[in-house]
């Protein structure tokens, strides 16, 4: 966990300035497309019925998963020779190992190191934890703010210098629709500080606010779609206190949640998918 808790530093990398240079995903036509019309603002707000901790961790899980699997499709265009810095626009990022020295590597390396340190993460009970019963670490939230920090790091790198390749792949609506639902998240929790993402605002603030399709609250909660992209089943139970909802935990004689406070196990998320 050492390794989160350091910090990122990025520093002018030296290419022209980002404004010079012309930004093809900033492009109207490309900045519009998207695989779903949905309200993400509906999505990213805690439901009253989930712990806030539990909604953080099943989002932040979600993104992982999806922003690896964006990354992965353009991984065979990121080599240590076509991208010999971490670099977004014109700002390089350092990774910082387990004893806080600064390591300069290439955007492969870097992307390794964020998904499997993240991987480990995730995976640990002791962080994230998926049992009624275990407690969420006091620092889960900065801990989540860097994951999400890193993330951030890998999404705008896409942009940044696979775009063109992404667009090639016609998988620009899928990197424009996590990007905003992301950003959303981000922005509801306060999980990303405004200079970090200032590097991408300029897609930010043309990026179109997904609207026209909305759900209640209940919705929301009942059908949590499975990603089609992730190849990957996750499936969704709420365990809640009371007879009409004793999961596993119950079986087990385990302490019981109080009445309408849900927990979601395992980790899933609500990214749509066309």
């Amino acid at each position: 966990m050492d390794w989160l808790m350091g910090k990122s530093k990025a520093k002018p990398n030296g290419k022209k300035p980002a404004a010079e240079e012309k930004k093809m995903y900033l492009e109207p036509e490309y900045t519009k497309s998207r695989i779903t019309d949905f309200e993400f603002k509906e999505l990213v707000v805690l439901p009253r019925e989930i712990d806030l901790n539990e909604w953080l961790a099943s989002n932040t899980t979600t993104f992982f998963h999806h922003v690896n699997l964006q990354y992965s499709t353009i991984s065979e265009f990121c080599t240590g020779e076509a991208c010999q810095t971490m670099a977004v626009c014109n700002t390089q990022y350092y990774w910082h190992d387990e004893r806080g020295k600064k390591v300069k590597c290439t955007a492969p390396q870097y992307v390794d190191f964020v998904m499997s340190s993240v991987q480990k993460l995730v995976t640990d009970e002791d962080v994230f934890p998926t049992k009624y019963g275990r407690e969420f670490p006091s620092s889960f939230e900065s801990l989540v703010k860097k994951i999400c920090k890193y993330l951030f790091h890998v999404l705008a790198h896409i942009y940044s210098s696979h775009f063109k390749e992404t667009l090639a792949l016609e998988l620009h609506g899928h990197l424009n629709t996590l990007y905003v639902h992301f950003i959303l998240f981000a922005r509801e929790f306060n999980l990303l500080d405004p200079k970090e993402t200032a590097v991408m605002d300029d897609l930010t603030e043309v990026s179109p606010r997904p609207a026209g399709v909305h759900v209640c609250r209940e919705t929301v909660i009942r059908v949590l779609r499975v990603s089609a992209c992730a190849h990957t089943c996750w499936h969704a139970r709420l365990e809640v206190g009371g007879d009409a909802g004793r999961g596993p935990a119950a079986q087990r004689g385990a302490p019981q949640k109080p009445a309408g406070i849900a927990r979601l196990t395992p980790r899933h998320g609500f990214l749509l998918d066309g």
